[in-house]
């Protein structure tokens, strides 16, 4: 366990599945945190509050990933209340499923907005404010690689996720700020399991040569690893799927 008291860290998505599990895993390094929700302020608060209960200084605030003014007040919330930023764990995202041909161009964009012009935003915020020895930890998907029907949009929008990481990691040149993107491949999260019956869920754990689907709790240690000692891990994506692809 890597012992980061004073640091502190912004995990957008906070509020659940593999936000939370990176909040609380954060936690237990030592971070102070401030847990974003967009539209669960009442599951923000309650992770806040059993936080908090056990020590941890940490706070919600929601906002639109994609809105840059909302954004940079999170920031500066973070600013006020810890004093500084030194990590951020961008997990925000949403996935609607379709086959291209049958996708409706008002998702496709709804999509873009979120996951790629809602990187762009909370990266720059980052990388103007972020203090040095800090990491940007971004996500994608192995979907990238898996390349499974229906996920066109949605891995289009994180194949955009992967280029922004890369060259962001070598913009901030000198800045010994490490820039990342974790890919994970299914993992049992609300998200994952919408719209799939437990055929196809069975399906897909058993794809995997671990015969399970991935936890939460799996791809926080991959956060906590490029939150803390993985100081010489930089401009990469870290495909963190029990060996899928």
């Amino acid at each position: 366990m890597t012992n980061s008291t004073g640091r502190v860290a912004i995990v957008t998505g906070g509020s659940g599945g593999i936000g939370r599990a990176s909040v609380e895993r954060l936690a237990v390094d030592g971070f102070s945190v401030l847990v974003h929700y967009a539209g669960s302020k009442e599951r923000a608060e309650a992770t806040v509050s059993a936080l908090t209960r056990a020590g941890v200084r940490a706070v919600a605030a929601g906002g639109d990933v994609a809105d840059e003014e909302a954004m940079a007040e999170l920031f500066d919330i973070a600013e006020r209340e810890f004093g500084g930023i030194d990590v951020v764990v961008h997990t925000a995202g949403i996935m609607p499923l379709a086959p291209l041909a049958q996708l409706d161009l008002e998702t496709f964009d709804r999509v873009q907005r979120t996951n790629v012009r809602g990187t762009f935003v909370v990266n720059q915020l980052a990388a103007q404010r972020l203090r040095q020895g800090g990491a940007i930890i971004n996500f994608s998907t192995s979907v990238t690689r898996l390349q499974i029907p229906g996920y066109a949009a949605y891995a289009a929008s994180k194949g955009a996720v992967e280029a922004l990481t890369l060259i962001l990691a070598r913009e901030l040149r000198g800045r010994d700020i490490t820039v990342n993107a974790v890919a994970p491949g299914p993992t049992a999260t609300p998200l994952f399991f919408e719209g799939k019956n437990d055929e196809a869920v069975d399906r897909i754990a058993n794809a995997n040569p671990m015969q399970r689907l991935g936890t939460p709790e799996d791809i926080a240690e991959t956060v906590a690893f490029l939150a803390g000692p993985a100081r010489w891990v930089n401009g990469q994506v870290l495909y963190t799927n029990g060996g899928m692809a």
